[in-house]
């Protein structure tokens, strides 16, 4: 592939660029024009970073359709899952939201399993019916979100303050042993569990082949570079987007969880069309691994190198989730287990998570 071909469709990637410099050259004088100009600003980086996020995981799905499941979903989630990490640290920095690290959590687990499943599980099932996959991955990923979650996002409630720092420390080492474990079970003896083979008719039966296929030819080392670039690139224009947002929203009365599902759908968005794309091709397996893998990884791997940097610097930030997000992780993951039991998924089973994600938007709205 020439240079020229390259950037034609890497275009995505090259208005990012130019939009850091832009921001970069700019950044004083749009916050000296006000509020309204911040705010504008703000919105016009999110689009770019999510554009941006929408070629990382282009590139990711190319090199998971290499390596194949269940290495294939373990690099969308953990690409989405870094650009996670990233956009929170920078705007940890420049925000004083105690919260913002536990909403941002919270809010990716309702817009994965409610949200990403809930929509392919319902457009998938009107189209195609009863959907199968293998119930061994959802029930693994079930008992694993709610042990990770219920350490350290409910566990902290009853913590003392002046013993926040060795409950932290502990959770580092529950995380990391948790994904050692997961891990090995994802890429090791028990990868069965998350892999389902589907009869010969189906891969027929869908059709044009889709984009990411027709991209197969790319080398891996061309992708492994452009995300690579790519998170590079969303770090910076983060960087100025957290500092106009600040800006754009202070003193408007806009839900303190505002930013935290900002970042939350940033990092979801990829994963969304992903995850539509293979429902309505009657893949669920791939469904089911996205959003309930990246709902584990969210947790799982963000939990540790947020603790780490609150007890590198000596200040802790809240974890305990507030008992509205408490009852809605709770009901969410019992209708999860209850609904991906049966190695089937249907419309109405999808509606269900669905009325639960606008349920999760109408309490932000209403700021709680």
């Amino acid at each position: 592939m020439g240079l020229f071909s390259l950037l034609k469709q890497e275009r995505f990637l090259v208005i990012a660029l130019v939009a850091v410099f832009i921001a970069y050259a700019v950044e004083h004088s749009v916050l000296e024009a006000g509020q309204t100009a911040s705010a504008v600003a703000a919105i016009a980086l999110v689009a770019v970073i999510i554009l941006t996020s929408t070629r990382v995981a282009h590139h990711a799905e190319v090199l998971a359709h290499k390596v194949g499941d269940p290495y294939g979903t373990m690099i969308l989630t953990l690409s989405a899952v870094a650009v996670e990490v990233l956009i929170l640290a920078i705007m940890m920095g420049n925000t004083n939201s105690p919260t913002l690290v536990r909403d941002t959590i919270y809010a990716a687990v309702m817009l994965d399993i409610n949200g990403i499943l809930g929509l392919a599980a319902l457009l998938g099932g009107l189209r195609h019916g009863e959907q199968p996959y293998n119930d061994d991955s959802s029930r693994t990923y079930s008992v694993m979100i709610l042990t990770a979650m219920g350490i350290s996002m409910m566990v902290p409630e009853f913590i003392p303050s002046d013993r926040w720092h060795y409950y932290s420390a502990f959770t580092i080492g529950a995380m990391i042993a948790l994904y050692a474990l997961f891990l090995r079970m994802q890429v090791g003896t028990h990868s069965y569990f998350f892999s389902y083979t589907y009869p010969r008719a189906d891969k027929a039966a869908t059709g044009a082949p889709a984009p990411v296929e027709e991209a197969m030819a790319e080398p891996a080392a061309v992708s492994i570079g452009i995300i690579l670039f790519g998170v590079l690139v969303i770090g910076l224009l983060a960087e100025f987007m957290s500092t106009f947002m600040n800006v754009g929203i202070e003193g408007t009365g806009a839900p303190p969880a505002l930013m935290a599902v900002v970042v939350a759908a940033i990092s979801a968005a990829p994963e969304i069309l992903t995850a539509l794309r293979a429902a309505l091709r009657n893949r669920m397996q791939s469904v089911v691994n996205i959003a309930m893998g990246a709902s584990l990884s969210t947790v799982i791997l963000t939990v540790p190198v947020m603790e780490a940097i609150a007890l590198y610097s000596g200040q802790p930030f809240v974890m305990a989730m507030t008992p509205v997000q408490t009852v809605m992780v709770v009901i969410t993951l019992i209708v999860a287990a209850i609904n991906l039991n049966d190695g089937q998924t249907n419309a109405i089973e999808g509606m269900t998570h669905f009325v639960l994600f606008a349920t999760f938007v109408m309490l932000t709205i209403l700021g709680l």
